[in-house]
């Protein structure tokens, strides 16, 4: 397969035909070998608009997806970023050459190892690996941007107060077939501002069904 011309042919006729138009989230999305980041059994799936199997019923998300992901949370090369589900590691990768530092949630360990082994491959340090359930607990201190890349049946406010005032979230709420993928911004003293994006279908969280905890 000549990835160069998968990988370009991806971004055209997937990514950019989805409205994502950002100059520097197509940029990395060409830099960045998702090849790389495909369970061995799939890279011929690598460049396709669809999800792929990375073990413990979780998913890497579609190209599309991952792209509008990317542009919601316009990042800043100084941001501090919180990735929920950490998955192959694709996205991380994407996150962490946008911004500044990327903390990255994973529950499943053997996940958490491989994903590691992609990352430093591609010689991204800027990430922080953490095995954590983000339905439970999240790390201390706030960030810039926040990307959940599976689904939450109920909007969880925690989340938002996780945010530095200016922040930006990402996050798909909802059940399936149709799921609301939103774009949540934090103002600071509780003022927040939670905008709908498009519809989708993203694979749950594990405990993401679980009902909400908190009040905001």
């Amino acid at each position: 397969m000549d990835t160069d011309f998968a990988r370009a042919k991806m971004i055209e006729q997937q990514v950019r035909a989805w409205d994502v138009l950002d100059k520097d989230v197509l940029e990395v999305l060409a830099e960045t070998p998702r090849e790389d980041f495909v369970p061995a059994d799939f890279k011929t799936l690598a460049f396709a608009d669809s999800e792929i199997p990375i073990g413990h019923g979780q998913w890497m998300m579609t190209p599309t997806v991952e792209g509008r992901v990317l542009q919601a949370l316009e990042l800043e090369a100084t941001d501090r970023i919180l990735e929920v589900g950490t998955g192959s590691g694709y996205l991380t990768a994407c996150l962490a050459r946008l911004g500044g530092q990327v903390v990255s949630l994973e529950l499943y360990a053997d996940l958490l190892e491989s994903a590691r082994e992609k990352l430093d491959s591609a010689g991204i340090e800027n990430v922080e690996l953490v095995e954590m359930d983000a339905m439970r607990e999240l790390p201390d201190g706030r960030f810039d941007a926040i990307a959940v890349t599976g689904s939450i049946q109920h909007f969880d406010p925690r989340f938002v107060r996780a945010l530095r005032p200016g922040g930006r979230l990402f996050v798909v709420v909802g059940d399936a077939p149709v799921m609301d993928a939103r774009r949540v911004r934090y103002e600071g003293d509780n003022d927040w501002h939670s905008e709908s994006l498009f519809e989708t279908e993203l694979k749950p969280l594990v405990h993401g069904s679980l009902p909400p905890q908190f009040s905001f």
